[in-house]
């Protein structure tokens, strides 16, 4: 069977796609919104510098950043969104100075004739672009400068430790003294202003602002672009089309397969013929860290998520003392990264020297000595965003190279960013070499392989994005730079990298042949790759982009959903592997780990990705709960149970021939699943979409404030997350007593022959 073809259509998508990508890259450098030498009054007094405002940036990114809030709608979603609060706050201000000095009222008192007259009076100071590009001066007038003065002095009081602010803050789970310096409090206004700033001036020469109108503000008419509406219509025709597209393809295809002998499926087990090699053996140890860590992973969510309610405590333990909520959501978004990570390179270390029956020299050396970097890693990053959140580091500089950058998901410092990658390249450099005799063999599974080894290598390749920004580097371009990481690299990439992976396994277990998983798998890197790459602008619709992401963005976003319609054809392709032959039973729960993931991949990733990935939809769902509906199921959901049915492949492997018993897994599986719909559509839907008629009705600001989350039905709808939660709990501590089973023989059927010990 020739694939020429197949790999010159995945070549042709890679380079175009990451062309666009590369491209708009520069023009955001070019478009994105300035950060003025200096913000003068019209008498020429200096309010803020280049310098405070860059300065308070980083000291956001030192107190948490995106795990504090959310500023342009990525990040946290307890307290407000900083740039949607600041402006609503500055605009009322400014309102109710007019209106008082002008009518002897507040705003809100006036009837509607003198509200309008008002309104466009601010609307048009407020929109008005008046930074000046020969002198890098931004003039604004008195009243705002007085307004910014205002607000510093606000969130001065937030972020300090006044008295009158202890309600507000627990409410939106700040603990006091969160930002310990008078200096350093001034400085983070001045970058609130200016991220305000961008969302409410217009770009030079046109009729929408630096961020495509967001947020919705009616105060200053801050409403979707016919962009936004346009191009959301074309996404949703597009998807349609491709679906139909891609539905006749699947069967014309299915129609050749009938012609097709069909496969013959082994009587035994191919796979016991593989002898575990001491690298192979060496693996188990990660197994044990990734069971680990997801048990702190879980029990960190959920005091996380506790804290929505009762923001400096859980259940009366004054928690926060210790583990604020900006420590407890980094570490459990992070591990989530690590221990799913984790388990799909230790499946590449473990299936390297298996695919080619190689041991290379001094191969579990490598491997152990990868396991302890990945350790220090893991450490030490968490150490020192714990440290920056506490205050104990306070250089802006060491907090960038040892503390928390600020970013959701590559919170973790610069230093240990490039310990990450070292390691990356390291893990890719085993498993290649362990791979390369088989390589070098002409057979039928040499293009499986070849896929395979180049979705390795853009594992660590694609992290290397993660330090394309430094410390002063402009919050547009971090953001480009970041979804790279968190769109490309671990929804892309790994995602390829498992796809071959679980191919290779049923082939090498003879459940399909290998002709048809190379083909299979080429033709579906090629279509998720073709939404994929270019589908990153999803992400950057109003981030300081120019209108050509949003167009691009919600074009190939919606070609990402499209693949997804045949996922249910791959669940059953999946359940019928599993009841093949009577010793596939053997494989059974690893099996239906990989059903499970088709399910995600189609509600989490599919259904829920959607439904906020149109930019008409995001306009008004970015930052709400409707964002970890769609990244718990499709994070967990996809790709926890990925590494959860890789790793239970890899155990079953290296326990040899002694039959598990699979009570404890088979409610684990259940329990995880239903768990996390449970979570899902009872509390994160409903209070997504609450907030998204709030958003609507009222503006970005009220639909994030503490006013409006902290209504009854609101909190109610909170704590009913926690049957859900506790639900998946118990499916993590299924899976942790499993593994724990192994190692002490409670998970092996007693009738069985003892076998032989296994060691790391």
């Amino acid at each position: 069977m020739t694939y020429k073809k197949l790999w010159m259509a995945l070549a042709l998508v890679f380079f175009a796609s990451f062309a666009v990508l590369l491209y708009y890259g520069g023009e955001i450098y070019q478009v994105k919104p300035p950060i003025p030498e200096k913000v003068v009054m019209q008498a020429g007094s200096v309010v803020f510098t280049k310098q405070d405002i860059e300065d308070g940036q980083n000291i956001w990114q030192r107190m948490g950043g995106q795990e504090v809030g959310s500023v342009w709608g990525h990040g946290a979603y307890v307290a407000p969104d900083w740039s949607a609060d600041w402006l609503h706050r500055e605009l009322t201000f400014m309102l109710d100075k007019w209106s008082n000095a002008a009518y002897g009222q507040p705003y809100d008192k006036l009837d509607e004739g003198k509200k309008g007259e008002l309104k466009a009076k601010l609307k048009q100071e407020i929109r008005t672009n008046t930074y000046d590009q020969q002198t890098g001066n931004l003039v604004i007038s008195d009243d705002r400068a007085e307004a910014a003065q205002t607000l510093v002095d606000y969130y001065s009081k937030v972020f300090g430790d006044d008295p009158s602010m202890d309600q507000y803050r627990e409410k939106i789970a700040i603990p006091a003294n969160t930002v310990k310096s008078a200096e350093d409090r001034f400085k983070l206004g001045a970058f609130f202003f200016w991220a305000a700033w961008s969302t409410s001036t217009n770009r030079p020469g046109q009729e929408i602002t630096y961020t495509n109108n967001w947020p919705g503000e009616p105060l200053i008419d801050n409403v979707p672009t016919s962009s936004t509406i346009i191009w959301s219509l074309v996404s949703v025709i597009l998807l349609l089309a491709g679906v139909g597209a891609l539905g006749w393809y699947f069967a014309v295809q299915r129609k050749k397969e009938e012609h097709e002998l069909a496969v013959k499926i082994p009587d035994k087990d191919p796979l016991l013929s593989i002898k575990a090699t001491p690298s192979m053996r060496a693996t188990l140890k990660y197994f044990w860290v990734v069971t680990a860590l997801m048990v702190v992973q879980m029990g960190l969510g959920a005091i996380t998520a506790h804290y929505s309610v009762e923001g400096n405590g859980f259940y009366g333990i004054p928690l926060a003392d210790w583990l604020p909520y900006a420590v407890t959501r980094t570490w459990h978004t992070q591990l989530a990264i690590f221990w799913i990570a984790t388990a799909w390179l230790a499946t590449g270390l473990y299936i390297g020297p298996a695919i080619s029956g190689h041991e290379p020299k001094f191969q579990r050396l490598g491997v152990n000595f990868l396991f302890g970097a990945l350790l220090l890693v893991v450490v030490g990053s968490m150490a020192g965003q714990w440290a920056a959140i506490k205050g104990y580091i306070t250089n802006l500089s060491s907090n960038f190279y040892f503390g928390h950058q600020g970013y959701e998901y590559v919170d973790l410092g610069r230093i240990w960013q490039i310990l990450l990658l070292i390691g990356l390249f390291l893990w890719f450099f085993l498993m290649a070499r362990a791979i390369w005799p088989a390589l070098k063999r002409k057979s039928e599974g040499r293009q499986l392989l070849m896929l395979f080894l180049i979705a390795s290598v853009a594992i660590p390749v694609f992290y290397v994005p993660g330090l394309m920004w430094d410390q002063n580097s402009h919050l547009s371009m971090v953001t480009y730079w970041r979804w790279w990481i968190v769109h490309l690299w671990v929804e892309g990439f790994f995602e390829v990298f498992a796809s071959v992976l679980i191919a290779f396994l049923f082939a090498r277990m003879g459940l399909i042949k290998t002709a048809s998983a190379t083909a299979n798998v080429l033709f579906s890197t090629i279509i998720f790759l073709f939404g994929g790459i270019i589908g990153t602008f999803h992400h950057l619709y109003f981030a300081g982009t120019p209108t050509g992401v949003l167009v691009f963005g919600a074009v190939f976003s919606a070609l990402e959903v499209v693949p997804l319609v045949l996922i249910g054809f791959e669940a059953y392709e999946n359940l019928r592997h599993s009841k093949a032959k009577a010793w596939v039973a053997r494989y059974r729960w690893p099996i239906y780990f990989f059903v499970a993931v088709a399910f995600w991949n189609l509600l989490g990733a599919g259904i829920f990705g959607f439904l906020i990935n149109p930019p008409i939809a995001l306009y008004y769902m970015q930052g709400l709960n409707t964002t970890p509906l769609h990244g718990h199921t499709a994070l967990f959901g996809v790709y926890g149970m990925l590494g959860l049915g890789l790793m239970m492949f890899c155990l079953r492997g290296l326990t040899g021939e002694r039959p598990w018993k699979t009570k404890l897994l088979r409610f684990s599986f259940w329990a995880l699943n239903i768990g996390l719909l449970t979570m899902g559509v009872t509390s994160l839907l409903p209070v997504g979409i609450l907030q998204t008629i709030a958003s609507m009705e009222h503006g970005m600001w009220y639909a994030r404030s503490a006013e409006f989350l902290h209504q009854p039905l609101l909190q109610n709808l909170v704590w009913i997350r926690a049957a859900g939660d506790t639900i998946f709990a118990a499916g993590v501590v299924g899976i942790a007593m499993f593994v724990i089973g192994l190692a002490t023989g409670r998970s092996y059927e007693k009738s069985s022959a003892a076998s032989s010990h296994v060691q790391a």
